[in-house]
Order: structure tokens, then C-alpha cells, then sequence
């Protein structure tokens, strides 16, 4: 597996490791305004999608794809979306967000200004929704 001295996603899982495939991971983002924010990582160490081959880049997009349908059936989301920066931390990753009209930053990205305060009591009933969540991840199944 290629590793890269100083890239936080080499050395660490990134956040709580719901799933662990030969190629990838999922992980759970601690984010109290944005429960159920997951976080697929690459394993090995790549910057961008074109670094991967043919069949890898189809796989990875298949996990993403089944991962959002989790997210969409345990969380609900008005909508749901799909981020792949790495302008701070450049190791391939996916972020797939469930979004809500009343959450703090909705319409915009979460990493934008807030629009609204928190809706505290709508945070923790979809916070109540994580372990639900945790074992649909934990169950993934992603062909080859």
C-alpha cells in the first residue's frame, strides 16, 4: 500500500471507520451540525481520480453511488451532496453530505458561511439516526 509521510488520510482513518474494503474505506465524520456526513477514502495514497485506472475509477464510483443510497435511506436528506477537493489534503476522497433546507447552511456548502442557527432539536433526532446508519455502512457490499 502506497503511504505518504505527513498526509493525515495515510495515517489515520480520517474519522470513525464504518467500512474497510481492500481499496477503500468509509468513514463517519463527527460534525454535530451535519449527522451522517460520510467520507470515502482512497487507501492507497492518489491526488485525483485519473490516477487510478479504468476499473479502479469504476469501482470507486460504484461505492460512492451505494454509499449516498445508504445515506439517502437512513437519513432522509432533502438532497445530497458530493464533494471530491483535496485542495487541503491532497489523497483522493469523496464526501457525500445529507443536506436539509433547515440546516445551518442551506442552500450553500457546508464550508461556507452560516445562513440560519441550528435547528438543535432536528440535529439530534437525525443524530439518533447514526447507529442505523453505522450498521447499513458496516453491511456494504461492493463487487469487483
Amino acid at each position: 500500500m502506497t503511504r505518504v509521510q505527513g498526509c493525515p488520510l495515510c495515517e489515520a482513518d480520517g474519522g470513525e471507520l464504518v467500512w474497510m474494503g481492500d481499496r477503500a474505506r468509509v468513514i463517519l465524520v463527527e460534525h454535530d451540525r451535519f449527522p451522517g456526513f460520510c467520507r470515502i477514502v482512497w487507501n492507497d495514497h492518489a491526488a485525483e481520480l485519473t490516477d487510478l485506472d479504468d476499473a479502479d475509477q469504476a469501482w470507486l464510483m460504484r461505492l460512492v453511488a451505494r454509499v449516498e443510497r445508504v445515506v439517502r435511506e437512513v437519513m432522509t436528506p432533502d438532497k445530497v451532496n458530493l464533494a471530491a477537493f483535496g485542495n487541503m489534503v491532497p489523497h483522493l476522497h469523496w464526501h457525500i453530505i445529507p443536506r436539509y433546507r433547515w440546516d445551518t447552511h442551506f442552500p450553500e456548502a457546508i464550508w461556507a458561511a452560516p445562513q440560519r442557527a441550528a435547528d438543535a432539536a432536528r440535529v439530534a433526532e437525525l443524530a439518533s439516526r447514526l447507529p442505523a446508519l453505522r450498521t447499513a455502512l458496516s453491511a456494504l457490499a461492493v463487487g469487483s
